[in-house]
């Protein structure tokens, strides 16, 4: 499955950079690619996992940076 995800509030190109490194880490994600111009992230993962990712994801958004707004 391949969902595009909001980030409200991505103000740098270094956060995107680290979100992006962070997500990419996460056990399952095929592919993820943050643009911070557009304040979207592109996350691939298998359709039966993608739930629990996006959680996970969505929680490590958080943590990294705490001003951003995740919208599915």
């Amino acid at each position: 499955m391949k969902k595009t995800i909001k980030l409200i509030d991505l103000d740098c190109g270094h956060c995107a950079a680290k979100i992006e490194s962070a997500v990419k880490k996460i056990d399952g994600v095929t592919n993820v690619s943050v643009n911070f111009m557009n304040q979207k992230m592109v996350l691939e993962a298998p359709d039966d996992k993608f739930a629990s990712i996006l959680t996970e994801a969505k929680a490590l958004i958080k943590k990294i940076e705490p001003d951003v707004t995740v919208k599915v």
